[in-house]
């Protein structure tokens, strides 16, 4: 297998305590050839400056280590909100967030694509993702530092961005600028609706999404099964094969030409790092 051909597996990470007095020997315990990780509460709002002693550690250990690190920005974070302090404060979000990139040696950071919330504001709320987006993207391009990975999300609520069709319209708000990449989650891609479980479901997904977004655009992958129902439009994550997706879905994913190179990251339940070793060995087994 040549490098261009590989498909990093790992997990999102702990980084409580110390970036990576927490993170480095988890990536160990669990086999991860790629990191995810907060670099501020997940559902708050709060943006820490970080240690400057563990992002030196940090970096420098997955850089020794060949592991790819990738930020995954707070979940509150929803540039099309109808309310202008939430905007706001996404904005800020996003771009304490690629700071942070930057001094950890990340290649992205990853966003949910938000939501306008109410029925009237969606129109509005795509000139709020193109204003609040631009001159991120800009300076990040600028400065050559981290990329933008957009999320679509599992629907519902006036989503922006669910099934992998609708990339298409949000990336054209910002002109499909070079700085904003895409991250697909097929637990979400499942609760929006694609029968990823069927056979060639995930095949056609990708397919879909190589038309809709083009080649090059996809950064990252989140592999994580679903305890509901396909087109559910909730986000409750499962062990890989072990949901309603099931491990066929996971092999046709591990395989498809588009995945090719791109990073794979696990967000499923674990005991410790016992549930994310399981899974990204799972994965490494169904990789070429």
């Amino acid at each position: 297998m040549t490098e261009t051909d590989c498909r990093p597996v790992g997990s999102h990470t702990p980084a409580s305590g110390g970036l990576a007095r927490a993170a480095l020997p988890y990536v160990d315990a669990a086999g991860s050839e790629v990191v995810q990780v907060y670099v501020s509460n997940s559902r708050g709002w709060a943006l820490p400056p970080g240690d400057p002693a563990q992002d030196i550690l940090f970096r420098d250990g997955c850089a020794e280590r060949g592991v790819p690190v990738f930020i995954h920005a707070s979940l509150l974070v929803n540039l099309g909100s109808p309310t202008p302090a939430t905007v706001e404060r996404s904005t800020e979000t996003l771009a304490h967030a690629l700071r942070r990139g930057a001094a950890i040696g990340a290649r992205g950071v990853v966003f949910h694509a938000g939501s306008a919330v109410d029925a009237g504001h969606a129109e509005a709320a795509m000139r709020q993702v193109r204003e609040s987006l631009l001159p991120l993207l800009d300076a990040a391009a600028a400065s050559g530092g981290p990329k933008l990975l957009v999320e679509p999300s599992a629907g519902g609520g006036r989503s922006l961005a669910s099934r992998v069709e609708h990339l298409g319209p949000y990336l054209d708000a910002v002109d499909r600028h070079p700085w904003l990449e895409v991250c697909f989650d097929t637990c979400h891609a499942w609760a929006a609706g694609h029968d990823l479980a069927a056979a060639g479901g995930m095949s056609a997904t990708l397919d879909t999404l190589l038309a809709t977004v083009g080649p090059g655009r996809l950064t990252l992958v989140h592999a994580n099964d679903s305890k509901d129902l396909c087109g559910s439009t909730r986000d409750r994550h499962e062990s890989i094969g072990k949901g309603n997706l099931g491990e066929p879905a996971f092999a046709e994913l591990m395989t498809h030409p588009v995945t090719a190179g791109v990073p794979v990251v696990v967000e499923t339940p674990t005991e410790k790092h016992v549930g994310h070793a399981a899974d990204i060995a799972a994965l490494k087994r169904l990789r070429p």
